[in-house]
């Protein structure tokens, strides 16, 4: 079970992220609506897990694993909502940056601490 928490709060951290993000849009929240708008985004999350267990010699809970992770996130979830003609404003790229680095970085900073 502890093997998987790591992967399960950067998953969660992209559900809230659509969550609250079609919550203050009013696109109701609705399982599916949820899942349409956090798919690019968790796309995104298993790649840059793959690339950071590919290319890395940390921990997932290390900042540096979260970082390749919270990169990949954005620009493969943007990318994956250009090619589906969703927004990509220049303040939603930011908007989705600093949340997703806040949350998945957070909780490693907090793990780091605790521990």
């Amino acid at each position: 079970m502890a093997r998987l928490l790591a992967p399960l709060l950067d998953l969660l951290a992209v559900l809230v992220f659509a969550l609250v993000g079609r919550r203050s849009h009013a696109h109701g929240i609705t399982l599916g609506g949820v899942l349409e708008t956090a798919a690019p985004f968790l796309c995104g999350t298993a790649a840059g897990w793959l690339l950071a267990s590919l290319t890395l010699d940390a921990s997932p809970r290390s900042w540096q694993f979260g970082a390749i992770v919270v990169a990949a996130t954005v620009v493969i979830g943007m990318l994956l909502r250009r090619l589906a003609t969703a927004g990509t404003a220049p303040s939603f790229v930011v908007v989705a940056t600093l949340f997703l680095a806040a949350t998945m970085l957070g909780w490693r900073l907090l793990a780091r601490w605790i521990s």
